[in-house]
């Protein structure tokens, strides 16, 4: 895939208030700066201020409108924080973008009840608090979208091909899955949609780090390939379009279904 996708295709997200977690590289970088393109107003949150600050100038200059919260979404006092900044710059969230996580990479061999305590704390245990401080703001506008990003590392058919050391990660992505598809029912009288986005190989710079010089890259997306599903289910209200577990590489074949939104 290209680069930089036409956008011209994509949903129209004017006036829509989107909140962004890890926007400060790889996945959720692209994502943002996608979704100011595509008319929304983008809360850009991350660990690293420097890096959101930066981000939120390059935005601006294209002609976006963002601002920069730092947060630790293992700590429910930067949760609230991040959601209060947001509704005092906006006066409300319409969608929730769960792009951050800690990568927890360690054999079970060498594993810690630490490692796996904070991991399920910072990736998991941050989707419920989310949920909590969002979903009766998205409920005051008449519904909004809760899209949480997840890996086919989640899934049991890909359990013989994931190398040796990713047991604590899948497990908290199978864990968001699963939060996703039964916290979408509770809240759908509520506008709320809530969905699983799996965004296949992606090359980012934790990726290219991990993989190294030399890594053949065929066949791997851009962040910018998944401004286009993303923005998709960011604009969804009070749609029928939730409580699913959706692959990128479904978006315009599988889904959506036009019904559903």
């Amino acid at each position: 895939m290209a680069d930089a996708p036409d956008l011209l295709d994509r949903p129209d997200l004017d006036g829509k208030i989107v909140v962004v977690t890890g926007a400060s590289r790889g996945i959720g970088k692209g994502v943002v700066a996608g979704l100011a393109r595509l008319g929304a107003s983008v809360v850009c949150a991350a660990r690293s201020d420097d890096a959101l600050q930066a981000l939120v100038r390059d935005i601006e200059t294209d002609g976006g409108t963002a601002i920069a919260v730092r947060c630790d979404i293992g700590e429910e006092r930067d949760i609230q924080h991040l959601v209060a900044a947001t509704v005092d710059r906006f006066g409300g969230i319409d969608a929730l973008i769960n792009n951050a996580m800690t990568p927890t990479r360690e054999a079970f061999s060498t594993s810690s009840v630490d490692q796996w305590d904070e991991s399920m704390r910072v990736n998991v245990r941050s989707l419920y608090l989310f949920a909590r401080a969002v979903v009766p703001l998205m409920a005051e506008r008449g519904g909004g979208s809760i899209v949480n990003v997840s890996s086919h590392a989640a899934a049991h058919e890909t359990s013989p091909f994931m190398p040796e050391g990713y047991l604590i990660y899948c497990v908290a992505k199978a864990a968001l899955e699963r939060f996703s598809t039964a916290l979408a029912p509770e809240v759908r009288s509520q506008g709320v949609a809530v969905n699983a986005l799996r965004p296949g190989a992606v090359r980012t710079e934790g990726t290219e780090q991990e993989f190294g010089d030399g890594f053949d890259w065929t066949g791997w997306q851009t962040p910018a390939d998944l401004v286009a599903p993303i923005a998709t289910l960011a604009a969804l209200k009070d749609s029928d379009l939730t409580g699913r577990v959706l692959d990128v590489a479904g978006f315009g074949k599988t889904w959506p279904e036009p019904a559903a939104i």
